[in-house]
């Protein structure tokens, strides 16, 4: 397997240097990934890509995902707001493609207007499941077009809430570019399969294992209050076998990444010697990433105890 992580570089992507990389490098990772939104869709151009492209390469590093970041649902009752969001999953395809992104994030979005990953009675009625469908019909055709791989990011909360409903989807949609995040921490539905993850993550990755040829590497933390808190954890420090998930990963897809992300910690107020948390920033209001170091060197070295290679 690989590990790469999604993060640590600066929120606007047209600025990552090459001493961005190197810094990420420095944790022995090999893939950098970002997201693009708003404005960036519409003022990035192909030299900027071309540029993007470049730097990569110069660092030798892999652009493995690039996201498309907006607010609005891919089933939204309202065509107006399909079509707009649609336009700009389009035009993030093109983007992706330029800058040689292994493949492309989208999510589906929730009728909860607080959240993409809201709950919502209405996400789970059949015309919505139509809707999406047929959405992601539309981005699958553009992105045959473009030769880019997207993959959907999934969530127990989302219209697609499991396993199973991630592969009816691909399987309805029917085009081998629309694809799923094997992003196990997103589906866990109970506290027993929690406290037996192993068995959960075996589940997980026999159903939508197929369909996902990239990972997101986290861990769940188990709080207290009613009725049942789960919080995502940096890997290594929550509840989950991650030995478990790291194998399957390594059986299902040995070249493939698992990425880290989502691991925001306090903002500095000295200067650190460390060049990982002087050089790499998260989007997430430029907070440092000593997170990042501890869920890399806790990947490493449980991947290491487990005789799981990492390239």
């Amino acid at each position: 397997m690989r590990l790469g992580v999604v993060g640590m570089l600066p929120d606007d992507f047209r600025t990552i240097t090459v001493e961005h990389l190197l810094a990420i490098r420095a944790l022995d990772l090999t893939g950098a990934c970002f997201h693009v939104g708003g404005e960036r869709l519409v003022d990035t151009t192909s030299a900027d890509c071309a540029k993007v492209k470049q730097t990569y390469a110069s660092a030798e590093m892999a652009l493995v995902q690039m996201g498309i970041g907006y607010s609005e649902c891919l089933f939204d009752p309202d065509s107006a707001v399909r079509e707009r969001v649609l336009h700009k999953i389009h035009r993030g395809i093109e983007i992706a493609r330029e800058v040689g992104a292994q493949v492309c994030l989208i999510r589906t979005g929730s009728l909860n207007p607080g959240g993409s990953y809201h709950p919502s009675r209405k996400n789970h009625e059949p015309a919505s499941y139509d809707r999406l469908i047929a959405s992601l019909r539309q981005v699958a055709a553009k992105a045959e077009q473009e030769g880019q791989t997207m993959v959907i990011e999934t969530h127990v909360l989302t219209i697609m809430n499991s396993p199973e409903m991630n592969v009816q989807v691909v399987n309805d949609v029917g085009s081998p570019r629309i694809q799923i995040v094997m992003d196990y921490v997103n589906h866990f539905q109970t506290l027993h399969q929690v406290y037996n993850s192993a068995e959960r993550l075996q589940q997980i990755f026999d159903v939508m294992g197929p369909v996902c040829p990239v990972g997101h590497c986290k861990d769940i933390r188990v709080e207290n209050g009613f009725v049942v808190h789960f919080s995502e954890e940096a890997p290594g420090e929550g509840e989950l076998d991650l030995a478990t998930a790291l194998r399957l990963w390594h059986q299902l897809r040995p070249d493939g990444y698992m990425l880290l992300e989502h691991l925001p910690n306090p903002v500095l107020t000295v200067a650190s010697s460390d060049p990982v948390q002087n050089l790499g920033w998260t989007p997430l209001e430029q907070q440092a990433n000593n997170r990042y170091a501890l869920a890399a060197r806790n990947v490493q070295r449980i991947a290491a105890a487990a005789r799981i290679p990492i390239q």
